[in-house]
């Protein structure tokens, strides 16, 4: 949605907002009731685009120590930042907020997390086992514990560049279960080898909502476990695209998209920003809601990664 000035209608459960400057970190609420996020990553197309996300029914709102949530119509949307440095590094900062998820979500009725969002600054610092990216995968492994083992939640992990900003984990839960989706052109993240760090990433590729929506964890141009097309952009979102319509196929859902199946492309360079446009308009319809961002992907070779939405 473009029109960010518009009052919140009933019923929403959260607002996401791109770019900017947060007062009082990511999360607040509005006076409906509504989740309010405001995430730093830098829209490159149209500042003005937000999420919302809506229920049919009334939406009340609260604070659990660090985690803000709203709920409504069973599900809920919660979320958290954590200041790395107050709490030992990227590392012992996701395990902090991982703990403190999993011991939320074991008192709400809507008990089951589908979705996570996850960014984090530098997320390509450091080398070896000590990359960032593979510290936060590190801690996440080490809070949740056996939280979501055989359970994994579709996901999306992204560098932002804001310096002043910590790690900030979001997510949608329901008081029903989802069904995991796995592509079959690439391995099972939880089942990644060695190479990729003392922890596996825990995420499934996508969620089938209880409603039928699919949830599209972030995809990017990994055939198997291994990274294709380095340095080539143009290859690499072809390979996504291609990613993504294996999903819908596993998913039993209709290829392509429309105007309520909503996608977020995270561009590593924004020099890439005309080049994703031209492709996207020979991929996709008009009507096709986009936010495009500035974000780094979790693999430093990789320049381009989709996450969002596909009803049924």
């Amino acid at each position: 949605m473009s029109a960010a000035a518009a009052p919140l209608a009933p019923g929403t459960l959260a607002r996401l907002d791109f770019g900017g400057v947060p007062s009082h970190g990511a999360a607040a609420h509005s006076n409906t009731g509504a989740l309010r996020l405001r995430l730093p990553l830098v829209p490159l197309m149209d500042a003005a685009m937000h999420e919302i996300w809506h229920v049919q029914a009334a939406v009340s709102s609260g604070q659990c120590d660090a985690i803000h949530w709203a709920r409504g119509g069973g599900w809920l949307a919660a979320a958290l930042e954590l200041d790395e440095a107050a709490h030992g590094g990227i590392e012992a900062a996701t395990a902090r907020a991982y703990a403190a998820l999993r011991a939320f979500q074991a008192l709400q009725p809507e008990r089951h997390v589908l979705r996570v969002w996850n960014y984090l600054a530098d997320i390509n610092a450091g080398a070896g086992d000590v990359e960032r990216y593979k510290l936060f995968c590190a801690g996440r492994s080490r809070g949740l514990g056996d939280g979501f083992v055989g359970a994994y939640p579709a996901a999306t992990a992204i560098g932002h560049r804001d310096p002043m900003r910590g790690l900030i984990v979001y997510w949608l839960a329901c008081a029903q279960p989802g069904m995991r989706v796995e592509n079959p052109r690439q391995l099972s993240a939880w089942r990644y080898p060695r190479q990729y760090g003392p922890a596996a990433p825990g995420f499934a590729r996508g969620m089938r909502l209880p409603a039928g929506t699919l949830a599209i964890s972030g995809t990017a141009s990994i055939v198997g476990h291994a990274s294709l097309h380095v340095g080539d952009f143009d290859a690499q979102l072809q390979e996504s695209l291609a990613n993504i319509e294996a999903l819908l196929a596993a998913a039993d859902m209709p290829v392509g998209f429309d105007a309520h199946a909503p996608l977020k492309v995270y561009l590593r360079r924004a020099q890439d920003l005309p080049a994703l446009r031209a492709a996207l308009a020979r991929r996709l319809p008009p009507t096709t809601p986009l936010q495009i961002m500035l974000g780094d992907v979790c693999r430093a070779e990789l320049l381009v990664e989709i996450d969002g939405w596909r009803t049924p």
